[in-house]
């Protein structure tokens, strides 16, 4: 039996696909890759599919090939987010000719990231691989979205998280559910950054810094000797 982290349903309005899971290449047993089972279950039918995503993300490699299965299906694709669609789930979810979303919904984006070991040589082949990695993620936040590669590049740094009228307001969806003709409320969509969070503590936090104008020293209390010999003899039994 093969794992998979999709469930495709035929009913009158056509084909409708669930990604729920993490995404994997994988199977339970044998020599299939997933991608592949995907790709002949999806070309297995035609006409217009919806797609509906919650899915925390996983392998990046078997989702840039469902994104382009589904960017080449020649049907119209509809995507629906009504959980969660992050990390990998999020470059699927980007394939969908209209990307709507739950209002309770959320996307996130970051940068690709991997498990290496070896000597410096290694480590420096991983931080390019990771990098080219994540030149093509932003090719197809960039086609969605129509923002520069530099602002996705800094939402990815970031781990950005956006709810359904941030990602609409960025271009990462073009509506959101439930809502009579996708209207948008009026209130200011919420784009949640780590890395924001993480600097506004540090910001918070009292600094020690140096005063340029030392105090001038108190002026220390003067007793002349009899005085403090007043003193002692009262102490003394």
């Amino acid at each position: 039996m093969n794992r998979k982290f999709w469930n495709w349903v035929q009913n009158e309005d056509g084909r409708t696909l669930y990604l729920d899971g993490a995404i994997a290449e994988e199977t339970w047993y044998g020599d299939e890759v997933t991608p592949k089972l995907f790709k002949s279950e999806l070309l297995n039918g035609s006409g217009d599919i919806t797609i509906w995503i919650n899915s925390p993300g996983g392998d990046v490699f078997a989702a840039a090939q469902i994104y382009n299965m589904l960017m080449d299906y020649p049907g119209k694709v509809t995507v629906k987010i009504d959980g969660i669609a992050a990390s990998a789930a999020s470059v699927i979810a980007m394939a969908g000719g209209t990307v709507l979303m739950s209002p309770v919904s959320m996307i996130m984006i970051h940068n690709p990231m991997t498990i290496a070991f070896g000597d410096t040589v290694e480590m420096e082949r991983a931080i390019a691989m990771l990098s080219e990695v994540k030149e093509s993620i932003i090719n197809a936040y960039e086609l969605k979205t129509g923002l520069s590669r530099a602002k996705i590049s800094h939402l990815m740094d970031a781990e950005s998280w956006f709810n359904a009228k941030k990602a609409v307001e960025l271009g990462f969806a073009d509506g959101i559910l439930f809502n009579a003709g996708n209207s948008l409320p009026e209130s200011d969509g919420i784009l949640f950054s780590n890395l924001a969070v993480t600097n506004s503590l540090l910001n918070k936090l009292p600094k020690r810094v140096a005063d340029p104008k030392p105090k001038e020293k108190q002026e220390q209390p003067t007793h002349t000797i009899e005085s403090l010999e007043k003193r002692l003899y009262l102490v003394q039994p």
